[in-house]
């Protein structure tokens, strides 16, 4: 009888180790390669505030967060939504539960223990892994070629999955350098753009706003732009602002840049009040009272926010009810540029669908499958990001295993 056909994983992410679950679970045997010295290191990091896996929203409203890519990723959302990531997490000892803003977490709120668990079931299935392997590429022969601290291995698999990740956080392995190995391949691959990131002002900060308010929280707040509006946080940062409430507009503003060369979206300081209730508290005579002290009496108004409407009006403007009145309800913020794309949370671009086929294989590279945060498309934070990748690597894995049922030996590859 022969023995079944190795699979090689690179990069050891959760859309990889899903990948490699899937296909050890079909029977053959997988070796997992990684850049770092050990796997899962983005995953830690993302889970050191709260390990946020999923959503519990409607499954017709969860979908549509992933924007124009909600088609590409339906096959995969198809096979491992939002509950059966859940169910899976519960396969694992993990417990989960929902918080008040929709979004599921494990109970003790730590990534850790999930991995561990999940490492030991992957290790317990036969799965081989392979720390500080570098994938530089692929030889005249189709193997894979790997930098190691030993130098250089080449290892022959029937089939291969790339979860190799975005461009964001390069110091924990996804440094999009697979790009132009994969373009010289003949793979169609939209540029690598930060998203889920912060962004640049125009016009910076006063010296006074950023010593004394860098760093700090702006809440409640309500942002609009193209029409939609969200209340949240964000935070002031030296050049501009970030935060979960400038993530999730980061990528109609980041395109309204390039297509505009800037972004104008509008604050609301005071989502709790009405407008017509702002106005007359600035109408209302304030006696001997400072301006200060009446605007912190009668709308609660201090601090940060007070020094963002004096940083965008000015002194006589604040003094101005009108000007003020309309401020305080939308101030305008000039934003010029997103942040690099390492500070990104995530990253847009990669493989582009067209290039792939229904299996995530690579219609260039048959028997290449790819996964992840690698392909082509992008979400706002809230557990939507490790639902598609960990739903893309299943994706992967499945179509790795289907192939190889049928597979021929995989052609040359320069």
């Amino acid at each position: 009888m022969n023995a079944p056909p190795h699979v090689a994983v690179v990069g050891g992410g959760p859309a990889g180790l899903m990948a490699a679950e899937t296909l050890a679970a079909a029977g053959l045997p997988v070796d997992v390669f990684d850049a770092m010295p050990s796997v899962g290191r983005k995953f830690l990091l993302a889970g050191r505030g709260g390990l946020n896996l999923t959503h519990s929203e409607p499954d017709a409203v969860f979908r549509t967060r992933y924007g124009a890519a909600e088609a590409a990723l339906r096959p995969a959302l198809d096979g491992f939504d939002a509950d059966a990531l859940r169910t899976w997490a519960a396969g694992l000892g993990i417990d989960t539960f929902v918080g008040t803003s929709g979004r599921v977490f494990p109970t003790d709120m730590k990534a850790a223990p999930l991995l561990r668990a999940w490492l030991h079931r992957l290790r317990g299935a036969g799965v081989r892994f392979h720390a500080r392997h570098r994938w530089t590429g692929w030889t005249n022969d189709g193997a894979l070629r790997f930098a190691t601290p030993a130098g250089e291995l080449v290892h022959r698999a029937r089939a291969t999955v790339l979860a190799l990740g975005g461009g964001s956080w390069a110091r924990l392995g996804s440094d999009g350098a697979w790009v132009p190995r994969l373009q010289a391949a003949g793979v169609p691959v939209a540029p690598l753009r930060p998203s889920n990131c912060g962004f640049d002002l125009a016009r910076p900060w006063s010296p006074f706003l950023r010593q004394r308010y860098a760093g700090q929280p702006v809440k409640p707040v309500a942002m609009t732009f193209d029409g939609r509006r969200q209340q949240g946080e964000f935070v002031l940062t030296d050049t501009g602002v970030e935060g979960s409430l400038v993530y999730a507009f980061s990528a109609v503003l980041r395109e309204a840049i390039v297509r505009d060369g800037q972004a104008v979206p509008t604050l609301d300081l005071l989502p709790d009040h009405d407008a017509e209730r702002v106005r007359a508290e600035l109408r209302r005579p304030r006696g001997t009272r400072s301006l200060a002290t009446h605007l912190k009496s009668r709308l609660g108004l201090g601090g940060l926010k007070l020094a963002l409407l004096h940083e965008v009006l000015g002194a006589d403007g604040v003094a101005d009810p009108v000007r003020a009145a309309k401020a305080l309800k939308a101030l305008p913020l000039v934003l010029s540029a997103p942040r690099p794309l390492d500070e990104a949370i995530s990253t847009a671009g990669g493989v582009d669908f067209a290039g792939l086929d229904e299996h995530l294989m690579l219609r260039a590279c048959p028997g290449v499958f790819c996964a992840g945060e690698m392909l082509d498309w992008e979400a706002p934070t809230g557990g939507y990001l490790l639902t598609a990748s960990m739903a893309t690597g299943r994706q992967a894995g499945l179509g790795a295993a289907a192939w190889l049922r049928g597979a021929t030996p995989p052609p040359q590859r320069g």
